[in-house]
């Protein structure tokens, strides 16, 4: 080919890329970006929340009245905020809930973790809910023996056994860096509960938990005691799927507005205000009491819970607060029986002999049924029957007058968690003496409404590992 024939060759083909690139340009028509539909969306979309729970005390496990658990009503709140299911992965170990939470299809890990800096650099946590600090905790009966340590050298010798991949397992391994001897072992078979119920049996000798975890199970191991705090405060949050900003930004909107409206008080008040009433002597007797005095009357319970429809498990837990479940009690001011009916009471309710146990259970039962019938209709779900209880113990006027006290002081007078702050002021007496009904000890109800749900979620723990030691393995 000559030099002519080859540059005409070379222009055409030059111009031929030219016009199809011109004609190209002209017919194109920029599209939208394909955006990458957010994890919020999706679960929106979906309906459905998937999410990792440990089961124990702290956060999640199956009530007398279905599922609760702290984590587990915080979980269920946000839930209904997204107005999608709660589609629950039951675990049984932190280090069991970790390895999950790397699952593409888990949107959220709850397992009571704390945000510890490891913790931090490898996992997508979200806003924070709870503050706690590590205790270490030992058997009780150590104190008669003076072993109970005091500070981390006591700890030598001791047969300590924590959770392995736990915040507590990194506390020990960066205290024995540190040049302490400790004779730890991590387990990855056992939860911190399983732990604690190991201390309390004296099968170990320590562990550690969380403030609120050794809080949660003080009523279920009273052989367990707090040694000393072991770390600064730490916050627990929730383990969030990777990409997950969006969700992250509206679980933190919506955790402001909980927290706002007063929610996560009355929650946390739900679970751990007993603790302000733990009295070692009187939970002993009361798991001794259990085994020697509860079965002669436990049918009985059952039958007035099945006639008035409130658990049998309360009713047994108001008598114990009441008699201890002696039927022939008797209080100075002349009130008798296993529900310590007064005579003008028992009367009014038809129970003829105030020391048999069937009329004593039955009329008492009438009596808070009563009760609740004049529990003000802006009282809801479990605040009533606390109400209702307050009042049984120190009368519906002094509880109307804390209503309006509550009122006054800019507190809601519909819930337990309020009125409870309220009722103590009840003997001061720059509150009481504007109020219609005057003084009362307002201490008293607290702690008497507080004691009963405390004996409650021991029986109902009891009965509920006496059932599985019966389940077929």
């Amino acid at each position: 080919m000559n030099h002519f024939a080859y540059f005409v060759v070379i222009l055409f083909l030059s111009a031929s890329f030219f016009t199809f690139g011109w004609l190209s340009h002209g017919a194109y028509k920029p599209g939208k970006r394909i955006q990458k539909v957010s994890l919020l969306s999706k679960i929106k979309k979906e309906k459905k929340l998937n999410v990792v729970l440990l089961n124990s005390p702290s956060t999640y496990f199956i009530g007398a009245e279905g599922p609760q658990g702290f984590e587990y009503d915080l979980l269920s709140a946000y839930s209904k905020h997204l107005n999608v299911d709660l589609n629950i992965t039951e675990v049984h170990t932190v280090q069991e809930a970790l390895s999950l939470s790397k699952k593409p299809d888990i949107h959220i890990t709850s397992a009571s973790l704390a945000k510890t800096p490891l913790r931090e650099e490898k996992l997508n946590f979200g806003p924070s809910y709870f503050e706690v600090q590590e205790q270490v905790i030992c058997y009780r009966g150590m104190q008669r023996q003076h072993k109970f340590p005091h500070d981390v050298e006591d700890l030598a010798g001791l047969n300590i056994v924590v959770g392995e991949e736990t915040s507590y397992s990194e506390t020990i391994r960066s205290l024995q860096n540190d040049g302490f001897e400790i004779n730890a072992t991590f387990s990855s078979e056992y939860s911190t509960e399983e732990l604690l119920e190991k201390v309390s049996k004296h099968e170990i000798d320590c562990t550690i938990a969380a403030s609120n975890i050794y809080a949660l199970n003080l009523r279920y191991f009273p052989e367990v005691a707090m040694a000393f705090t072991v770390s600064s405060r730490e916050q627990l949050a929730w383990v969030l799927a990777e990409g997950a900003k969006e969700l992250e930004r509206d679980m933190y909107s919506w955790l402001n507005d909980f927290n706002q409206q007063g929610k996560m008080t009355q929650l946390k008040d739900h679970y751990y205000s007993y603790v302000l009433f733990f009295d070692y002597y009187n939970t002993k007797m009361f798991y001794k009491r259990m085994k020697s005095r509860l079965p002669k009357y436990e049918s009985l319970f059952k039958e007035a819970a099945t006639r008035f429809g409130i658990p049998w498990t309360l009713l047994a837990s108001i008598s114990y607060q009441e008699s201890h479940w002696n039927p022939k009690a008797k209080s100075y001011t002349g009130v008798r029986g296993l529900m310590m009916l007064t005579r003008h009471t028992a009367k009014l309710l038809g129970v003829k002999n105030r020391l048999d146990p069937k009329q004593s259970i039955v009329g008492g039962t009438r009596h808070i049924k009563q009760m609740l019938k004049f529990v003000k209709s802006e009282v809801e779900g479990e605040n009533r029957l606390k109400f209702a209880l307050a009042a049984y113990n120190i009368g519906w006027g002094h509880i109307r007058d804390a209503q309006s006290l509550a009122k006054e002081i800019g507190l809601n007078p519909a819930i337990w968690s309020d009125l409870k702050i309220v009722l103590p002021l009840l003997s001061q007496k720059k509150y009481y003496k504007t109020l219609q009904y005057g003084y009362a000890r307002g201490s008293e109800p607290v702690k008497y409404v507080e004691s009963i749900y405390n004996y409650r979620d021991i029986l109902e723990k009891q009965l509920k590992t006496k059932e599985s030691a019966k389940a077929p393995q």
